[in-house]
């Protein structure tokens, strides 16, 4: 999503403010290396079904499914990462997708099979196809305008 201003209050007002649908795509984490050099793509965004590594926080390094996306809040929630509460029951612990990486995609869904494909493999990897030659128009040749004598009278 590009932003079309720079002011840091007007970007979170719109971050806050944003539709339900257009809040999945900021909702997006960076692929790890193997997945982004099979997918040509730095980052996706995050589904439920997706296996993730915490790169920040308290629960650095651990690796889970993501169980819940929470579009409202702009969190997600991974299979095992809970917290205790002052009376003993557990709850999950709430992440920004943008402290984490993406190990292993959910390919269930069709959309994103589409997506995937769209974006297509690495250059390197697609089949050469033949060059077409383009007949180059040269640029025609301007003429010069021709300047016409300015009259002058004289006065005599």
């Amino acid at each position: 999503m590009k932003l079309k201003t720079k002011s840091p209050s007007k970007q979170r007002k719109r971050l806050y403010d944003a539709p339900y649908h257009s809040r999945s795509h900021t909702l997006s984490a960076h692929l790890s290396s193997e997945l982004r050099n099979s997918n040509n793509s730095r980052t996706l965004p995050v589904r439920k079904g997706d296996t993730i590594r915490v790169l920040r926080g308290d629960y650095k390094g651990y690796e889970g499914k993501i169980s819940r996306v929470d579009r409202q809040s702009y969190k997600i929630y991974v299979d095992g990462i809970n917290r205790e509460k002052a009376d003993g029951t557990s709850i999950p612990v709430p992440i920004h997708p943008s402290k984490v990486e993406i190990t292993r995609l959910n390919l269930d869904d069709k959309w994103r099979n589409k997506i995937l494909e769209r974006k297509g493999p690495k250059e390197e990897e697609k089949k050469p196809e033949e060059k077409k030659t383009k007949k180059v128009k040269k640029p025609r040749a301007r003429k010069k305008p021709t300047k016409k004598p300015v009259k002058t009278e004289e006065k005599e």
